[in-house]
Parts: structure tokens; sequence; C-alpha cells
């Protein structure tokens, strides 16, 4: 029975996610059964007749905070969805764990995953307790957790067997391409992927290295691999520049 995972998003903002489930891959995953996408809106599990799930922060400042309580309720309402399932929940927030190939493969194997996509000035730290860590998707802060939430949908969902078509399109992405271990000196923990290239052969005077049209799958390989490291190397230079050094044959 191929392996079924269900997202549990917390969120003050569903009506974001709409567009998203619906297109791409990630609606075809969920057509098939590979992975499901609940929207739970947090002001639902508000007890007040205003719905309020945010409040002004205690010391002062400016913005709202989300309130414990509701944040709380949504949590548990999640969890006990799959009671018996292998789950993690997790808040997506700039001071988290950077969401890297590794994460996002560590996270394919639970049965269900529960993202809080806070808002505002962030979530009651006393709630944050409850959940199993934070996570971040870059060094930047965005208006709300939903577009970071759909962000690790997205990366970890690529891990589900089924969901990308071909095996390869996953092994042999950015991130996940690594040299043999036979190089001579320690590369860095993964690569990017190397250029791509598709018909026409010549497009407006340019062509496509002579190689790709040599059928010889090795040194194909081989060129893929030296291009990965060159662009690896361009794009983080500080402290793996000898990687450059690298003898492998195109």
């Amino acid at each position: 029975m191929p392996h079924h995972l269900q997202f549990e998003v917390l969120t003050l903002f569903p009506d974001i996610f709409q567009g998203f489930l619906q297109a791409s891959l990630i609606g075809k995953a969920m057509e098939k059964g590979l992975i499901g996408v609940r929207l739970h809106n947090i002001r639902d599990f508000c007890r007040d007749k205003h719905r309020q799930a945010d409040d002004k922060p205690y010391g002062g400042g400016p913005g709202m905070v989300l309130m414990a309580e509701p944040v709380y309720q949504a949590l548990q309402f999640a969890k006990n969805q799959k009671p018996k399932l292998k789950y993690g929940a997790f808040i997506l927030s700039p001071r988290g764990v950077p969401l890297t190939t590794e994460l996002a493969k560590k996270l394919s194997k639970y049965d269900q995953l529960i993202l809080l996509a806070g808002h505002y000035e962030g979530i009651d730290e006393r709630v944050s307790g409850y959940f199993d860590g934070e996570i971040s998707v870059g060094d930047y802060v965005t208006m709300g957790g939903e577009v970071p939430a759909m962000i690790v949908i997205e990366a970890v969902s690529r891990f589900i067997p089924g969901v990308v078509k071909e095996k390869a399109s996953v092994e042999e992405d950015s991130f996940s391409i690594r040299p043999p271990p036979s190089t001579p000196h320690p590369p860095p923990p993964a690569l990017l992927e190397w250029p791509q290239y598709t018909r026409p052969a010549v497009w407006r005077g340019r062509k496509i290295p002579k190689i790709l049209l040599s059928g010889h799958h090795a040194q194909i390989r081989s060129w893929r691999l030296k291009k990965a490291l060159e662009k690896t190397c361009q794009k983080f230079p500080e402290g793996i520049s000898e990687v450059l050094s690298l003898k492998l044959e195109a």
C-alpha cells in the first residue's frame, strides 16, 4: 500500500490555499490519495462571539500576537483526526531550523504533519511547547506563515513515492546531487543542479553543448557533475572553492 502523508494546516486564512491545492502536482497527488491536506481555521476554535484569535503583546510594542488557547485547541483537534498515526507538529517561523532537502526527506516519513501558519507578530510563546519544533524557509520574514507552509508541503511531498512521476527528477535535483565517493577532496554536502537544455538544438544561434548529443552516458554524467560543481561554487564560494579542483573527465 503506498505511503500516504496527511498535512494538517492551522491558519487564519485558509482561502489562500485553494488555488495552490488544486493545481499541478500537489492537486494530482491529492487526487491519487498520496497526500491529503486539511485546512483548519484557527478562528473556529475561539470561544468568544467575535472569534478573536489575536491580542496586543504584553509589554507593549507594535502588532498583534496569536493567542495561545485557539492555537492549542486547533492543534489538539488536528492531532485527534488520526490519533494512532506517527505525527509531527511544527510552527513556521523565521527563528526555526532551516528547511533543507534532508529535513524535507525526514518529514516525508511521517503519517501526519501539522503545520502552524503563524501571523502578525507571532504566537504566544506558551503554546510553542506543544509543538515539536519550528521550521524556517529562509532568512527573511513573510507577512504570514501560509506561503512558508505551502513551501514545506511542496518540498516534503516530492519525497512521497508517486508524487513526482520520475524518481530521477527528485534524486538529480538541486541539493540532492552528490559527488561520487571517489572524489579526492571533501565535497560540499549537496550540489545545485546542472544546466538543462531541450529542443531545438540551436536556438537564436546558441547551440547546446555537443556532449549532450554524444549518447555516451558516462561522459554526460561526468560533464553534468562538473557543471553542478561549478554552479555550486559560484553560488556558495566560501569554504567549498576547492571542489573546483576535482579531476572529472568530461
